[in-house]
């Protein structure tokens, strides 16, 4: 970092944008909050490591990054054994949360942040600057029954109210894409602020390829993996063109193409939306941050909820509900039974929404929160 970015920018609010590290989804629907804080002539930083570092960084080349661990949360293999898992791991979380608020304080004091936007990092709060907390799950699915849903509400909202706001990544009325996860009847005591779904990507003239597949990895370990097996083991038998996106970005492990097939570990955001709108059918994970992407591009999907993740499970069956998915289990996944869906399925593709929501909410923080002088 040279000296120049070391030193405040006369007028420019200096900003702190930090996503979690569960998987790639966090950080990739950040990217559109750092396009339009730099369009408001903000003095935009990041925050990560890993993966989320790659991909910030090669959509981001020339801003200042600051290193921050992650909360490395590991999945199970089975459905049943991710609840135990989680259990394990509860501890060394909520060492990551107080390390990162540790973190943020000498960050704060080090590089003069005037501003923090939290993508579902509990611990990056400060009670002298702004806070923006970002996620779509206020309510959090329990396969244990609706007392242990109130529990972990309890306990997320006491991290969430730690923030200045809560910035929902859905719109508030009944076009909404995450449903009861974004829309619960008890909110956080902080305001909440709906500012549209989330996607660096934008609909272009591009020609769809008749049947075209094109296969979206991401997630956690080894869940990745195990769909990337089943998804290898049967798409040489496609009759059709593919492509597979591994999301593994910057990993030196490659698999070879083939004249129908086309692998790649990572795909930059351009090339990205390209291969996407080229796409008759997408197969994805049913992360949110990819739901997100898939909608505002109208595509036709089929979705396959990472096991044992009660977010994924409800979205992918509240998305096939309102026609605008096909869901699969992962256990029952053939290709030619998910396609075999897909074809017969009745898509009910709705028109992108407003995108001018995050503007204007990012306009309102700004002026709201910071002085002339911008600290």
């Amino acid at each position: 970092m040279n000296q120049l970015q070391k030193q405040k920018i006369q007028g420019k609010p200096r900003i702190l944008i930090a996503p979690l590290d569960w998987g790639l989804g966090h950080a990739t629907r950040c990217i559109p909050i750092v396009r339009e804080l730099l369009k408001q002539n903000c003095d935009v930083w990041l925050a990560g490591e890993g993966a989320q570092e790659h991909l910030l960084k090669t959509e981001f080349p020339e801003l200042p990054f600051l290193q921050l661990p992650g909360y490395r949360i590991e999945y199970a293999k089975t459905a049943r054994g991710l609840i135990w898992k989680m259990i394990q791991q509860g501890p060394k979380m909520r060492r990551a949360i107080l390390y990162e608020h540790q973190w943020l304080k000498k960050m704060v004091a080090q590089h003069h942040l005037d501003g923090v936007i939290s993508d579902n990092r509990f611990g990056l709060y400060h009670s002298a600057i702004p806070c923006i907390f970002i996620t779509h799950q206020l309510r959090i699915k329990s396969t244990a029954g609706k007392w242990t849903e109130k529990i972990l509400q309890k306990r997320n909202y006491k991290y969430i109210n730690r923030f200045t706001e809560c910035w929902v990544p859905d719109t508030e009325n009944e076009n909404n894409l995450a449903g009861e996860l974004s829309h619960p009847q008890l909110n956080p005591v902080i305001p909440i602020h709906y500012i549209g779904p989330l996607s660096r990507f934008e609909k272009k003239e591009i020609i769809e390829k008749k049947n075209h597949l094109l296969v979206i990895l991401s997630g956690p370990e080894p869940q990745r993996s195990i769909l990337e097996e089943k998804i290898i083991k049967d798409i040489g038998h496609y009759n059709h063109t593919a492509t597979v996106v591994r999301g593994l970005p910057g990993s030196a492990s490659l698999i070879p193409s083939t004249g129908m097939i086309k692998f790649y570990n990572h795909l930059p955001s351009a090339e990205l939306n390209t291969a996407m709108l080229e796409a008759e059918y997408i197969i994805s994970r049913t992360g949110y941050s990819t739901v997100m992407d898939i909608m505002a591009l109208q595509k036709k999907s089929i979705l396959v909820p990472t096991p044992g993740q009660t977010e994924q499970e409800y979205l992918g069956n509240f998305l096939m509900e309102k026609g605008l998915s096909v869901c699969v289990e992962q256990k029952e996944f053939s290709l030619a039974k998910a396609m075999s869906a897909a074809f017969d399925f009745d898509y009910k593709i709705q028109a992108a929404t407003n995108d001018t929501l995050l503007t204007k909410n990012i306009q309102r923080f700004l002026s709201q929160s910071f002085t002339p002088a911008f600290g």
